[in-house]
């Protein structure tokens, strides 16, 4: 279902001449996730829409409209209202993965738990991301680790999260990897030579969304 957020996003981008992939590289993001901004219900963190806004040359007011979609203010709440988490189903945590960009990698090492952001890609259901071949997280191929990926909403009270459990494994096949990245306008933030790719194939994977009671 297309929101009137959507609409305009949609309506503004096209009008620039940009398609997804462009206006995701300009904003941070992945063209899967302007996608699901622009055909399903979103609520993309103020962060996101300032980005939004200024890739497009317009204003938050107007992608929103002002007064209409979207209210400014910080979420009140009455005195007994509580916040509680849903659990979601794998299906829709495999789905989630798939829009945003940048998720966390923990491993353990000598020295105690690490956890270091990441670019990263979903390819055949697995996390694949690229790094250096001497960091802490390619010394950490044969070990389980863990990655989580979340959306935050500080304006709506609202997000989710989704952690995916599994063994780290220098990942197969890295020019077809290469080829895939090309063509998702995929770039590490850290920058450098990263070409060493990464793969973890969940063997759990659970989520929760928290949803704030009127």
């Amino acid at each position: 279902m297309t929101t009137d957020l959507g609409r305009r996003l949609a309506a503004r981008r096209t009008a620039a001449g940009m398609s997804r992939e462009e206006l995701g590289e300009r904003c941070g993001a992945d063209a899967h996730y302007i996608a699901s901004l622009e055909e399903h219900v979103a609520l993309p963190a103020i962060g996101t829409l300032v980005r939004l806004a200024d890739a497009l040359g317009t204003t938050v007011d107007a992608l929103v409209g002002a007064g209409s979609d979207r209210d400014h203010r910080p979420a009140t709440r009455a005195p007994d209202a509580a916040d509680h988490p849903v659990v979601l189903e794998e299906e829709e945590c495999r789905r989630l993965l798939g829009v945003r960009g940048i998720g966390r990698v923990a491993v353990f090492t000598p020295e105690g738990p690490a956890v270091h952001p990441v670019n990263y890609l979903v390819v055949a259901g697995d996390v694949v991301f690229r790094t250096a071949a001497d960091t802490v997280l390619a010394r950490a191929a044969g070990t389980e680790a863990a990655f989580e990926v979340e959306r935050i909403d500080e304006v709506a009270a609202r997000g989710w999260s989704v952690l995916a459990v599994g063994v780290l494994q220098a990942a197969p096949n890295p020019d077809e990897l290469e080829g895939r990245a090309a063509a998702a306008h995929y770039k590490p933030w850290a920058g450098g030579s990263r070409a060493h790719w990464m793969r973890l194939a969940p063997v759990r994977l659970t989520g929760r969304r928290v949803v704030c009671r009127p």
